[in-house]
């Protein structure tokens, strides 16, 4: 018989300019609310959703004492922006931005230690976007996730 203890998503929001980013939230299982964790934003694969690969991930790695967070990228999921299923991997790098900064908000977050887990592509086109200097090195692979800190 197992004892694990299964990890539950908090549905969140937060905005990305005028777009609102629907987002799971994961803590880890039996979280003393008094410390402060390391966190990830969990970013999924071109044309998916929180729910699938990026939630697996972010639900693994809550298991293993970090807050994350999957989300869905602009257009895509529940989150908002028109038209829908749109790729725009500008806006993407703006999506992912945003859900860093919103987890260094979270009281039970070390701000000092968040970083992002990129599936497939979804971190990998923007290597050569150096608009923001403080923004974690992105890497892509196409076999597994690569998991960055910054």
């Amino acid at each position: 018989m197992s004892t694990s203890v299964t990890t539950q998503a908090t549905k969140v929001t937060f905005p990305n300019q005028f777009t609102s980013i629907a987002g799971s939230l994961f803590a880890p299982p039996n979280m003393d609310k008094t410390k402060k964790y390391p966190a990830l934003a969990v970013a999924h694969p071109f044309g998916g959703v929180k729910e699938q690969t990026a939630g697996i991930y972010a639900r693994k790695m809550a298991e293993n004492g970090y807050v994350t967070l999957a989300f869905d990228d602009s257009h895509q999921g529940e989150s908002g922006g028109y038209p829908r299923d749109t790729e725009n991997p500008a806006e993407r790098m703006e999506d992912i931005r945003c859900a860093i900064d919103y987890l260094t908000t979270l009281p039970i977050v070390d701000e000092d230690r968040v970083g992002l887990l990129g599936v497939r592509q979804s971190c990998g086109s923007r290597l050569r976007d150096r608009r923001y200097d403080d923004s974690p090195q992105l890497f892509e692979s196409h076999l597994a996730p690569i998991l960055v800190s910054y």
